[in-house]
């Protein structure tokens, strides 16, 4: 046998060699998996996983899970081996290293349906670029200057409609304000016009779709919602149509800016457009929602409300004026702490989906490179060990001590309210923060400004926010109302 030959001989069992290796090597590098259960062939624990419960709970698979197998465990759920962290540290450490060690990975199913140029399921640079249009579009001087009087337009139309001792659906209330100030900020679509009225209905429709189970078939919610995705699209795209031949164009909402200020094409600002009315509806609408499910039941924080926007209402008149502004805004501190408590017990974002495209080794566990991971950052918002009684709606936990009524603070201090800041993570984290954080908190302390002042309301009926695993309340929350005098508060 000559030399070439031996040598020809001996390639097939190197590489088979070299082959065992790698697989040992790669199976006791992740040795370390954490603790878990797989579940059922291709289907895993995704059914217990997404089974509805309260959605100021964790639930029972979380809270199963965590007592068998700590705060990050691996599972199977979406089809796909995964590793969920319930850990505050691990949720931060997955959102700060968003494009090194993991990405963006949402199901195709979101994809195929809010399109593959949504921002919600790009990622790299193009998400970066898709992301800095509404960030630049949501300026801290844009907020200032123009978009806090239309949030109090659409919310003085919207309480205006409420009759004296009569029963509205506050969810429902709730999505027509933040729909009707979408629709102008997005295309400067007027409230109670019958094409915006139009949008509205092919618009449920679609949201319909998108929480529902991916089942392309006819008459499915699903394939329902695929054709109003194709009937909204297409009037975006007459909207866009009619811009580029108007000689001035309107660069006061987005839709004109985007065409301005952007190279993208008419399928990316489709997709665009579609991705932000979607975000921007439905997670703000649902905040405010649970304001009102959660006040309800806090008469002092109620109270305290009052006494914060009567300061305020009162300043006001005085000066003669009779808009809100910045510095009014800025003035609704405890308001921001119920926004916060809010965020935090009801959870509208309660996980996200992300994937390591690295190997990742944290705590002495393992993350395979292509696994899915799972932050569930509602696990933490409810973490005894991160908040004092975390299944309480306290508002009075996001101020210091000395500041909190008596029985009423959750906090110990300035370094538990810290504490709690740090864990705190209701849009996200890194790189990709919701960019319209700023504009949700926003409309929550202009609607309860205005409600406060004006209403006194109750439950009409029993009802409670579910997550399924978005958030909703089964009877859109029937509050009973009654008119507050204005005057006598003034008095």
């Amino acid at each position: 046998m000559s030399d070439l030959e031996f040598f020809l001989f001996l390639i097939p069992p190197i590489l088979a060699v070299l082959i065992i290796l790698n697989l040992f090597k790669r199976k006791h590098n992740f040795q370390n998996l954490p603790p878990g259960d797989m579940g059922w062939p291709f289907l895993g624990e995704t059914i217990g996983y997404l089974r509805p419960y309260s959605a100021t709970t964790i639930g029972d698979f979380m809270q199963d899970h965590i007592s068998r197998y700590g705060k990050i465990f691996k599972s199977n759920l979406f089809g796909e081996p995964t590793i969920v962290s319930a850990d505050a540290g691990l949720n931060r450490y997955i959102l700060q290293n968003e494009g090194r060690l993991f990405e963006c990975n949402y199901p195709r199913s979101i994809g195929g349906i809010l399109g593959k140029w949504s921002m919600l399921v790009q990622v790299g640079q193009m998400h970066r670029d898709m992301r800095m249009i509404p960030l630049n579009f949501l300026s801290n001087a844009r907020l200032r200057n123009q978009l806090l009087s239309e949030v109090e337009k659409h919310t003085l139309l919207v309480l205006g409609s409420w009759k004296q001792d009569s029963v509205v659906c506050a969810q429902d209330e709730a999505k027509k304000l933040t729909f009707n100030f979408m629709a102008e900020h997005i295309m400067s679509l007027q409230p109670g016009n019958p094409e915006t009225e139009k949008l509205k209905k092919e618009y449920i429709t679609f949201m319909k779709g998108v929480v529902s189970a991916p089942l392309n078939f006819p008459g499915t919610a699903y394939r329902k919602a695929l054709q109003s995705r194709s009937t909204i699209l297409g009037f975006i795209e007459r909207k866009m149509e009619e811009r580029l031949k108007e000689m001035n164009r309107n660069e006061n909402d987005l839709l004109g800016w985007v065409l301005k200020n952007s190279n993208l094409s008419k399928e990316q600002i489709l997709d665009l457009l579609l991705s932000l009315l979607f975000a921007g509806h439905e997670t703000s609408s649902v905040a405010i929602a649970l304001s009102i499910f959660l006040l309800e039941s806090c008469p002092a924080a109620v109270q305290q409300l009052t006494e914060e926007h009567l300061e305020i209402s009162r300043a006001k008149k005085q000066s003669g004026e009779t808009e809100l502004n910045w510095d009014d805004y800025k003035k609704m501190e405890f308001t921001q702490c119920v926004i916060n408590e809010t965020l935090r017990l009801g959870n509208v974002v309660r996980f996200l989906h992300r994937k390591a495209v690295k190997d990742v080794r944290y705590k002495g566990y393992d993350i395979p490179c292509g696994w899915k991971v799972l932050p569930v950052i509602s696990a933490a918002h409810l973490d005894p060990s991160l908040f004092d009684r975390p299944h309480d709606f306290d508002p009075w936990r996001w101020q210091n001590a000395e500041e909190s009524p008596s029985g009423k603070g959750g906090s110990t201090g300035t370094s538990s309210t810290t504490k709690s800041s740090n864990n705190f993570m209701p849009f996200g984290g890194g790189p990709r923060l919701c960019a319209g954080s700023e504009l949700a908190k926003l409309e929550m302390a202009i609607f309860i400004h205005y409600l406060v002042l004006n209403f006194h309301w109750k439950l009409a009926a029993t009802d409670q926010a579910f997550a399924y695993p978005y958030v909703d309340f089964p009877n859109a929350l029937p509050i009973n109302i009654q008119h507050r005098s204005l005057n006598k508060l003034h008095d």
